[in-house]
């Protein structure tokens, strides 16, 4: 049942390279893609590009990845076509199933969970990838038959200096990200996709996320991360058309053929060492960062869209602004859409908090590795961050039309 009809039958009322490492570039040749700032508006599903990536970030997020349990190819197809059909007819207010949360005979289990009747589409997005072990498993293992289409873009991240990664919170076959202004209809997407997928895939890890820490529209007001500081000021936006064939979109030549048009996403679990942080002193913590608190201008400028200078001593050498720059890496830019988030406390008085950084990029290996590599060794911030989880995952384009599928090209 279509959730917007019920809604108006019921007459209801409706720290990755963080705080600004990127070129203030603006290039504004296009009008952006589909908007998800109405709360309550549909964002839709099928177009040349995923959803989700250069969408306007919503207010929430659960992220789920799987591993795929079972060795039959045809049955992988099969539930990625089940999969994008239960996707279009959430992303547009629907049930997952044709029959729905309550519409079937009661000696049957529902195709729909049900804790999304009568709430609108809320801007909900699903954005798929696949990890480098659905091609090729950690034994070396080609259960598919696919493995010589793993872009070589797909390349396993290295271990960068001071991760303490958890491997059962880390990588994964396959990765869905949920984003909506509701949490409930982003939960609602990501069990439903579980509960289709049981038997073929089980849940590895997930993550909910409140609060976007970055900005990735100029439609939108920049975020504040849980250190207080802005954070994405000079993210990549989805204005910005030329600069995103550059550093975003998958090009012809760059790999495979089904890539083409699609992004590499990099996922990071960022603890953050709260307690210390708020005993550190104002002067310090805008030291770190290169930013000041309030207004998020660079140190040595006024306003926060302003173009740091790096000429001096005002911003130090080791400031996270700094060693996330373009202007030190190459040109490397990250479109980011992360999150905040607190999983409770660690039993020891502390919060269990900090950012579940995402971004997307053309190249990994270009782009995210030799920032982080950077950031890694020499980064002030890294005193009140520990990395926690890793992920990395080749998000095709988008889907043509309902006789396509998620990850369709790898299984024709």
């Amino acid at each position: 049942m279509d959730r917007r009809k019920m809604l108006g039958l019921a007459g209801a009322g409706a720290l990755g390279a963080a705080a600004g490492g990127a070129v203030g570039l603006q290039v504004f040749d296009d009008p952006p893609p589909a908007r998800a700032n109405d709360p309550g508006a549909a964002v839709p599903f099928y177009g040349a590009r995923q959803a989700g990536i250069v969408t306007p970030a919503q207010d929430r997020l659960h992220f789920v990845a799987f591993d795929v349990i079972t060795e039959k190819k045809a049955e992988v197809a099969e539930l990625l076509r089940k999969w994008t059909a239960a996707a279009a007819r959430m992303t547009a207010g629907r049930d997952a199933g044709a029959i729905g949360a309550v519409n079937g005979v009661p000696e049957a289990a529902p195709d729909d969970t049900g804790e999304a009747i009568g709430l609108p589409p809320s801007g909900l997005t699903l954005t798929v990838g696949f990890g480098p072990t659905f091609f090729r498993t950690a034994e070396g293992k080609d259960r598919f038959g696919i493995a010589d289409r793993r872009p070589e873009a797909l390349a396993d991240l290295p271990k960068f200096a001071k991760d303490a990664l958890k491997p059962e919170i880390s990588g994964g076959d396959i990765c869905v990200q949920a984003c909506a202004h509701d949490p409930q209809v982003a939960v609602h997407a990501v069990r439903n996709l579980a509960r289709i997928g049981f038997g073929v895939v089980s849940v590895r890890w997930s993550q909910l996320g409140f609060g976007r820490t970055s900005s990735t529209s100029r439609t939108q007001q920049t975020a504040r991360n849980l250190f207080g500081f802005k954070d994405g000021t000079a993210n990549l936006k989805a204005e910005d058309t030329k600069l995103l064939d550059e550093q975003l979109w998958v090009q012809p030549g760059d790999g495979p053929e089904w890539m083409t048009g699609g992004s590499y996403m990099v996922t990071r679990k960022i603890r953050m060492v709260i307690e210390t942080w708020d005993r550190t002193s104002l002067a310090e913590q805008e030291a770190i960062i290169g930013r000041n608190k309030g207004e998020g201008a660079a140190l040595g400028k006024a306003g926060e869209f302003d173009e740091p200078d790096f000429s001096g001593e005002t911003i130090p050498r080791d400031s996270h602004v700094r060693l996330a720059h373009p202007q030190f890496n190459d040109g490397a830019r990250l479109l980011r859409r992360g999150y905040n988030f607190v999983d409770g406390s660690d039993g020891l008085g502390r919060l269990d908090a900090g950012l579940f950084f995402i971004a997307y990029q053309r190249d990994p290996r270009k782009q995210f590795v030799p920032i982080q590599t950077r950031l890694s060794r020499q980064d002030a911030l890294n005193e009140y961050i520990r990395h926690v989880s890793s992920g990395l995952f080749a998000c095709p384009p988008g889907v043509s039309a309902a006789d396509d599928s998620w990850g369709r090209a790898l299984f024709v």
